[in-house]
This record gives structure tokens, sequence and C-alpha cells, in this order.
């Protein structure tokens, strides 16, 4: 299993928490998701992530990462 972190911005609150959750469920190859508000870092585990597409949905949702 693989992990990935990205630290993105504009991460706030629990509700942000729970859009990105939200956003990241279920999509392709992420199993685990973890978002820490403090270091503004989205943890992803799973396989055959595609980063380039995680950070576009993260963009999508309005947590850019850096």
């Amino acid at each position: 299993m693989a992990q990935l972190e990205l630290q993105s911005s504009n991460i706030k609150c629990a509700g942000c928490v729970a859009n990105i959750e939200k956003g990241l469920t279920g999509f392709s190859g992420i199993t685990e998701i973890k978002v820490d508000v403090t270091s503004n870092i989205v943890t992803l585990k799973g396989t055959e992530m595609v980063q380039s597409d995680i950070e576009a949905k993260l963009n999508e949702l309005g947590y850019p990462a850096l």
C-alpha cells in the first residue's frame, strides 16, 4: 500500500476536513484519508493513486495542493 502526503491550503476547520474527506471518498485507489488542520497536510493511503488527479480534485474542492 502506498502513502501520499500533500500540503494544501485553506484547511481551517472541521468543516474543511469533512469537505475534503467527502470529496475524496470513493476516489480511485484511495483507501484511507487523514486531514491535519494544524499542518494543512492531507495524507492518503491506497494503491495506484494518481497524484495529478488527486491534486486536481483538491483544487476543485477549494483546497489546492501547494
